[in-house]
């Protein structure tokens, strides 16, 4: 392929493409060169037959980019579109008549390489499993929306907003954002595509139960005006639903730009409404104002997805501070634990660790749900430091008395347990097939098992602890759990 497609593909992949070898995340190996090929002086670049591979060369450089970035299935126009075009070019570069020259048909074989690499990374992307999870759920979050927002509207009836759509929404985003990506554009673009329509969902459904709860229309006895407010507000419902459809896919009529010009036409309604002199009209119209213009925010999400900087987070400055706290982190938690192996306990950056989750706190998410989930996950690795320095405190402070009850005294030893197994998670750092994360899962659960099997005995105090300390090996696990999900954003 030509120097500039080069150049393109390197810039997207951070490294070079070659027809299709080095695509593959296996790293293949580099194709030697037959000795009297090395020998071989280039051919000369006005024979027609490397003219004719240098037009198809200019050709692919085009589409390279495109197929770089395509997010879609096997089933879309683009992808057709861009198989068939690979597919021409490659039946060009067949066609390229080399007279039997050794040089030129290099030139032809690695030029039918590099399109044939192409036609590959376009298929491996349409069909990854992790694409195919991306489809999966956003079918489930069209069946859910039609079946509770858009059909009720459009069969004439009212739609009921209740917290178990709000919750079921709110788990389709969670399990988006868990999707794995395995740091392919495509992939992060088509689960960031999908987040941001869900996402606007969410937000329309909030904002409309919002509205639920306020003592609206007035009625329109108050002033002639609230009559023409009324009738808005009922046309702003009909649009939310409209709106939601569009952003899940379930209207074929309608368009952004048809919603968008009935919004903007309730505007100029409602600024042409006299109301003067009275603050609660006034404010009864701002209000619908604010609804529709709430609606119209989300009508620019076609291109949103085509912009890299919003998908591949790596570049976002969020991320960025989240990683510098992470790597922050890291380092207090490796003084930490070199500290307790020692069996100093001066070592207490709490102060520090405090500091960082007043840091992590302030990172701007933008409501973007993969962000969130970043921060939270940071957020919880600060906590597990913070939760591993008290208890070791609590431990080397501990001076039971004689008359301390059996149980509670069981509930301290496994604590003790804990904190040492603790230690061992929080310098874990292999994956779940490994043999050490079994054992520290198996040793984690037979803790648990242990303060099962404590009884009580009626105290109270012992009741406290037993019940704090399952919560604490529960954290435990679920932090090794994290640690190990391969989880990426």
């Amino acid at each position: 392929m030509c120097a500039n497609v080069f150049g393109v593909l390197k810039s997207l992949f951070g490294k070079p493409f070659d027809g299709g070898k080095r695509m593959d995340h296996g790293g293949p190996q580099q194709q030697q060169q037959h000795p009297m090929e090395q020998q071989q002086p280039a051919y000369h670049p006005q024979h027609p037959a490397m003219m004719r591979l240098y037009e198809i060369q200019k050709e692919v450089a085009s589409l390279g980019p495109q197929v770089c970035t395509f997010s879609g299935l096997q089933n879309d126009r683009d992808y057709k579109r861009l198989e068939r075009e690979l597919t021409r070019l490659l039946l060009d570069v067949d066609q390229v008549d080399t007279e039997g020259k050794p040089e030129l048909q290099g030139a032809r074989k690695r030029a039918a390489q590099e399109v044939e690499g192409l036609l590959r990374y376009l298929e491996e992307n349409a069909t990854h499993p992790s694409r195919l999870a991306i489809e999966q759920l956003s079918y489930e979050a069209r069946q859910l929306v039609d079946e509770r927002v858009v059909a009720p509207q459009r069969a004439g009836g009212v739609t009921e907003i209740n917290d178990e759509l709000v919750d079921a929404l709110q788990q389709l985003v969670l399990r988006l954002t868990q999707v794995k990506t395995e740091g392919r554009v495509p992939l992060r673009k088509a689960r960031y595509r999908a987040l941001t329509r869900l996402c606007a969902v969410q937000d329309v459904i909030e904002g409309r139960t919002q509205q639920q709860t306020l003592s609206l229309p007035l009625s329109g006895d108050t002033h002639e005006a609230v009559n023409c407010i009324n009738q808005v507000m009922v046309k702003v419902s009909v649009a939310r639903s409209q709106l939601v459809a569009l952003l899940m896919g379930l209207s074929g009529r309608d368009s952004c730009a048809h919603l968008s010009r009935i919004l903007t036409e309730m505007q100029v309604e409602l600024d042409a409404l006299d109301v003067s002199g009275n603050a609660v009209i006034r404010n009864y119209r701002k209000q619908v104002v604010e609804e529709i213009n709430g609606l119209l925010k989300h009508l620019d999400l076609e291109g949103e997805g085509d912009d890299t900087r919003r998908y591949d987070l790596a570049q976002n400055n969020s991320i960025r501070e989240i990683e510098g706290v992470r790597a922050h982190i890291s380092h207090l938690r490796e003084g930490v634990l070199r500290h307790c192996v020692m069996g100093d306990l001066s070592f207490r950056p709490k102060a520090e660790l405090q500091g960082l989750l007043t840091q992590l706190d302030q990172v701007d998410t933008a409501k973007n749900p993969c962000i969130r989930e970043a921060r939270r996950r940071a957020v919880v690795e600060v906590q597990a430091v913070i939760t591993f320095l008290d208890l070791r405190e609590a431990l080397a402070r501990r001076q039971p008395g004689p008359n301390e009850h059996p149980s509670h005294r069981a509930v301290w030893q496994v604590l003790g347990s804990l904190s040492e197994l603790q230690a061992q998670v929080l310098g874990f750092d292999g994956k779940r097939v490994d043999k050490s994360y079994m054992i520290l899962e198996e040793l984690l659960t037979k803790q648990l098992l242990a303060l099962d099997a404590v009884d009580p005995q009626g105290d109270e105090t012992t009741k406290v602890a037993r019940k704090q300390a399952v919560k604490f090996a529960q954290n435990i696990l679920n932090y090794l759990d994290m640690k190990t999900d391969e989880w990426e954003y």
